[in-house]
């Protein structure tokens, strides 16, 4: 390689090619390299002040780290998004269709004949990036949604956020006066493309539910002992308040989500988000297609099998991935007609 040197950081994470790194190291001398994404983490997190202006990873296609470690970076404390690519000599054919298919990184270049272009593509898609919330980005390549179907969400969910207005004060009234804490609930759940959003609902649980999931953990309705994805939830949850219990169990608990509509981070009709520990067991081939669809407030899976205590892990999965496969504009109307008799679930779970 014969290029002018510049002033740049990049993180180079793994090296299918170890020559090529060292020159580019030597090249771009404020530059780091870690050996895997467990190393990469270690290092964002120390108080170094080393922040790089793009992650390049240069190794074998690890699709459960790399999804866990885009997990990772969105909650990351610093609230620094930083571009991700991934070198194509690392992949073969089917790799490359996979990451270009699921659209996990921001792109995908051939590292030894283009490595001029990574000031200019660090700050192309740096460019992209929110301003208002570094945690949250406008994805490069981001799932398109049908035109009418999003003029349909807006619509929808302005229209229902003014009209239900009296109500939302109601129930925020409600929860703040049955147990302490916020009336709105909010966590980061992973939707289309695994991209990671704030979430909202009516809190339902006791103020500190998460740290008492462990205490649960026996009585998970969902078997731990099958391999496979890692869902959590429990009949008759003690952590429930008495206003939850009856927000759960006619989905009011569910308004707040209008909002996520309203801001572009749902559908009204998709798969449901799923919490981050859930989602990262759900990165495998054989699951991970059901997160080509949008996050929705209802989806098959609800008017299928909502509040049925006999649904089986790989029984919900397979409805969320059927729907990815099938979506179709009057496929989601269709499920919207059958959403207000499963909004009544009859069991607690």
């Amino acid at each position: 390689m014969d290029i002018a040197p510049v002033t740049h950081q990049f993180l180079f994470v793994g090296s299918t090619d170890t020559s090529t790194t060292c020159e580019l190291l030597n090249h771009f001398s404020q530059s780091k390299k870690v050996n895997d994404f467990t190393e990469a983490v270690k290092l964002l997190s120390e108080e170094t002040g080393f922040i790089p202006a793009l992650i390049i990873i240069d190794g074998p296609l690890d699709y459960k780290e790399l999804i866990s470690f885009k997990i990772w970076q969105a909650n990351w404390k610093k609230n620094s998004y930083i571009p991700t690519v991934y070198n194509e000599l690392a992949l073969n054919s089917e790799e490359l269709n996979k990451l270009y298919k699921q659209q996990l990184v921001d792109d995908i270049i051939n590292l030894k004949k283009n490595y001029g272009i990574l000031p200019d593509k660090a700050r192309f898609i740096s460019g992209m990036a929110l301003k208002k919330d570094n945690a949250k980005r406008v994805e490069p390549h981001q799932h398109k949604t049908h035109p009418l179907m999003r003029l349909f969400d807006i619509v929808v969910s302005a229209t229902a956020i003014t009209l239900l207005s009296p109500l939302f004060l109601m129930i925020g009234a409600c929860v703040k006066l049955g147990s302490k804490g916020p009336a709105i609930y909010s966590s980061p759940r992973a939707g289309q493309g695994f991209r990671i959003f704030k979430f909202y609902k009516f809190r339902t649980m006791v103020a500190d539910a998460d740290k008492k999931v462990a205490e649960l953990s026996a009585q998970n309705q969902y078997s731990s002992e099958v391999k496979g994805p890692n869902f959590f939830k429990v009949k008759d949850d003690p952590r429930i308040t008495k206003c939850g219990k009856f927000l759960r169990n006619s989905s009011l608990d569910e308004l707040p989500q209008l909002f996520n509509v309203l801001l572009g981070d749902m559908s009204i009709v998709g798969n449901r988000p799923l919490p981050l520990y859930e989602a990262v067991s759900l990165t495998t081939d054989e699951w991970a297609e059901r997160f080509m669809a949008p996050a929705g407030i209802t989806g098959l899976w609800q008017v299928s099998k909502r509040g049925s205590e006999e649904m089986s892990t790989a029984e919900r999965v397979s409805l969320d991935i059927d729907y990815a496969r099938t979506r179709s504009l009057g496929g989601d109307f269709k499920i919207m007609l059958k959403t207000p008799t499963a909004l009544l679930q009859k069991t607690n779970v």
